[in-house]
């Protein structure tokens, strides 16, 4: 059991770190190459910060534990708009845009609505993850082609010499990122299992709880940054893009390696179920009084801590 604990810390830890090493290369690279805002924003971070439970969720799938994997999405998507959401607005009041309440919060919606809809019957076929994966490009490139403020700079061949650096760079940051999530995800899901094992809990909890909040740790990161810096936008667009992420590119992986039987009605039933719950309330305080307050972080904060006990006893 210690090792297993020591395997699952240590694996935690590696995503903690590599995740920002991927998140801070991927988008350096964005910007280095003038991608538009919304690229950058919703694209780009809410991949890489969705990273670490593509990795471990997909792993979990291929080693035969496809609880362990969809219960780290539920996990992931419910911590990010609440225990995440919560903590940022205990540091500031998180404003949401009128671009994100008409697009980015109503597409997460919808994407966690639709994986909520497949895994519901306890299991998540080829089939399944072909359809998340196509609803995935159609999101991308709808994002992509929305209305954005991009600017075209024009350089001066110093400029350029310094972009071809940065991207380089920027390269080299996103690739060692990448590596450490992937060794990461190993460790983190061969202690989570063991324990799971060992104490009698199912895979389905572990991932919603211990495993969610560690590859949710880039998510965390970036949005306390954010918020210090009361860049609320940015906050509030990383969540919603992450749920998206995380619901069709996640499980959609989890699907074409052959998931198949979930076997946790717990997570299917009451684990589902908490996700839609928290994903609407979050959007519904939000759209209230168009940001997300210090009353409103405590009860998304009080809801992520009921849905953890609740789902461990029953």
């Amino acid at each position: 059991m210690f090792i297993a604990a020591v395997f699952l810390i240590s694996g935690l830890a590696i995503l903690f770190k590599s995740g920002t090493w991927l998140v801070d290369g991927s988008a350096s690279l964005a910007r280095s190459l003038n991608l538009s805002p919304i690229v950058v924003g919703a694209v780009v971070l809410g991949f890489g910060t969705s990273a670490p439970e593509l990795v471990v969720s997909t792993i979990a799938a291929l080693r035969g534990n496809p609880a362990l994997g969809v219960g780290n999405i539920v996990g992931s998507n419910v911590a990010n708009l609440s225990l995440i959401l919560g903590c940022a607005a205990l540091i500031t009041a998180v404003k949401l845009p009128p671009s994100v309440i008409r697009r980015q919060a109503p597409l997460s919606i919808a994407s966690v609505a639709v994986f909520a809809l497949f895994v519901m019957d306890g299991q998540l076929t080829r089939t399944d993850g072909v359809i998340l994966s196509a609803l995935l490009i159609a999101t991308i490139i709808y994002l992509v082609r929305s209305p954005s403020d991009t600017v075209e700079l024009v350089r001066s061949p110093s400029d350029t010499v310094e972009v071809e650096l940065s991207v380089r760079r920027s390269l080299f940051i996103a690739a060692t990122g990448l590596v450490g999530v992937l060794a990461g995800a190993q460790f983190a899901v061969s202690g989570a299992t063991t324990l799971a094992e060992e104490w009698g809990l199912s895979g389905g909890f572990i991932g919603f709880s211990l495993v969610a909040v560690g590859t949710s740790l880039p998510e965390l990161v970036t949005v306390i940054v954010a918020a210090r810096k009361e860049e609320t936008g940015l906050i509030i667009g990383n969540l919603f893009g992450s749920n998206v992420f995380n619901s069709l590119a996640v499980a959609g992986a989890m699907g074409l390696v052959g998931a198949e039987r979930i076997n946790d009605p717990s997570l299917t039933g009451f684990g589902i179920g908490a996700m839609l719950v928290v994903v609407v309330l979050a959007y519904c305080l939000g759209v209230r009084k168009s940001c997300i307050s210090r009353f409103d972080a405590l009860l998304l904060l009080a809801l992520y801590a009921a849905a953890n006990v609740v789902l461990a006893v029953i």
